[in-house]
């Protein structure tokens, strides 16, 4: 049997569904076949233009070409390198130099070795080469320490392990319609695209880049079946007042990932949504958009109460595997939670990042995640990631334990909590909140449930947060202001 390839899991819905409705951009909609077809004739243009590429990238976005060159590339079995149109260029070449970049298929971009798709006009056929499962499908670039994106190659047998469990789990087929709320250098971008075409539903980019800000009216203007976004965009909604009982009727499923979801954010969005599930995902880019996921009950009453007012992440997907550790690599019930399996790269583009992201137990190799879980009543609940502990006053901090209790405050929205320094160099706890709530409560809070070592000495009320380009919460950003807010007390 011919192992899946990313683009074999639109092929089949070609096949099986030719004259059904594969993409809808702002009106016009694009059947199985005619999205196959556009498809063809992009790939046809880069074999003429480049010959066969093995590397593609791709700067454009949520457009019939921006999906239509995505496969265009896959379906020559060349890797593709997404690219973000509101990037600087010099991030562009920066990255397509690291990833060894060919062609870049563009909307009008000025790029070296570009291709502009709109001079593509014409309909045409080329030969498909079959690329081997263990060959890189994408290759994502993500943050890193030192300033420099950090490659990430996703192979065609993690994405095919990933999408045979996720399309069932949650509830996609013909007649399903999907947002695209995310761009395609984010890794949620392959479930949107990919679990929509391989269960031959629809996937419903926004109109205009706007209609992201406003998700309800989103979602129910253009009669989405299946919500899939950050939890932040509950978040955005919920400021926005728009999420009214019952203003959501039609979706089925919905599915959240990327960051932490919280159950005053679950709550909200079932408010809305009465009638549909609600799935939380968890996993790195690393290992393949996501790993381990939860499914509430239907029942809200039913719904597990965790230590940290957040919904678990739940159980492994089909063939993963995963381990919580302690410091010394020592099973716990809380620590570092490592992941194996078909789903986990081989390793970073630039192996001199592999040092310390690796681990050997029992002769098995394990990817550290870098996030700090806890096994309760069963499940694993995120608490936070490792790196965001820091020593204050001789203590080692873990600003997730008062992000937590100020979570239980019912006045409060979304809530940061990070460490900046002062000019003494003394480090001190700021907290970021949206809300109706007065600071000295969250103070008063803080200090009947923890030590005084955790009292943060700055409470900074916003009315949103910065969000970067993936719809998370900029903590970048945020760090930025609490170092301010800091240094103008000092």
């Amino acid at each position: 049997m011919t192992p899946d390839t990313l683009y074999s899991w639109f092929d089949r819905s070609v096949r099986a569904y030719p004259d059904a409705p594969a993409l809808e951009v702002a009106g016009d909609v694009y059947s199985y076949a005619r999205l196959s077809r556009r498809a063809e004739s992009l790939a046809a243009r880069l074999v003429e233009a480049s010959g066969t590429p093995t590397v593609v990238g791709l700067l454009a976005a949520r457009t019939a070409d921006a999906y239509a060159g995505y496969l265009a590339a896959l379906r020559l079995g060349a890797t593709v390198v997404p690219l973000n149109p509101a990037h600087p260029t010099s991030r562009h070449l920066q990255v397509c130099a690291a990833a060894g970049v060919e062609v870049v298929l563009t909307e009008g971009h000025d790029l070296p070795n570009a291709l502009d798709m709109s001079t593509v006009t014409t309909e045409a056929a080329t030969d498909v080469r079959q690329p081997p499962a263990d060959r890189p499908a994408y290759l994502l670039f993500t943050s890193g320490s030192t300033g420099a994106p950090k490659g990430v190659a996703i192979r065609h047998h993690a994405v095919s392990a990933f999408l045979r469990h996720v399309i069932g789990a949650i509830e996609l087929g013909p007649g399903c319609r999907m947002p695209s709320t995310a761009d395609l250098t984010f890794d949620i971008s392959v479930l949107e695209m990919f679990a929509t075409w391989g269960a031959g539903a629809t996937l419903v980019p926004p109109r205009s880049p706007m209609e992201l800000l406003n998700p309800v009216r989103y979602a129910a203007e253009l009669r989405l079946t299946h919500w899939c976004s950050v939890p932040s965009a509950v978040s955005v909604a919920d400021r926005l007042r728009m999420l009214t009982p019952g203003v959501l009727p039609l979706l089925r499923h919905s599915v959240f990932l990327g960051e932490q979801l919280t159950v005053a954010q679950a709550r909200a969005w079932s408010v809305a949504a009465p009638a549909s599930r609600i799935s939380n995902l968890y996993g790195p880019t690393e290992a393949t958009v996501a790993c381990t996921g939860y499914l509430l009950p239907k029942n809200p009453a039913d719904w597990p109460g965790t230590s940290n007012h957040s919904v678990p992440i739940g159980s492994v997907f089909p063939g993963a595997r995963v381990l919580i550790v302690d410091v010394a690599n020592c099973l716990a019930t809380e620590g570092e939670l490592l992941v194996s399996g078909p789903q986990v790269f081989n390793g970073y583009l630039d192996s001199s990042r592999d040092e310390g992201r690796f681990v050997v137990i029992d002769g098995q190799r394990w990817y550290r995640t870098g996030d700090r879980v806890r096994l309760e009543d069963g499940l694993i609940v995120h608490l936070d990631r490792l790196d965001n502990q820091v020593k204050i006053r001789g203590y080692r901090v873990e600003p997730g334990e008062v992000e937590t209790v100020l979570r239980g405050h019912p006045g409060v929205g979304e809530v940061v909590v990070l460490p900046a320094a002062a000019e003494s160099g003394e480090v001190e706890l700021v907290v970021m909140f949206t809300g109706d709530v007065a600071e000295p409560d969250l103070a008063a809070l803080v200090a009947d449930r923890l030590p005084v070592y955790l009292h943060p000495r700055h409470y900074l009320p916003v009315r949103e947060f910065p969000r970067n380009s993936n719809g998370k919460i900029d903590r970048r950003q945020l760090a930025d202001i609490a170092a301010g807010s800091v240094r103008s007390d000092s």
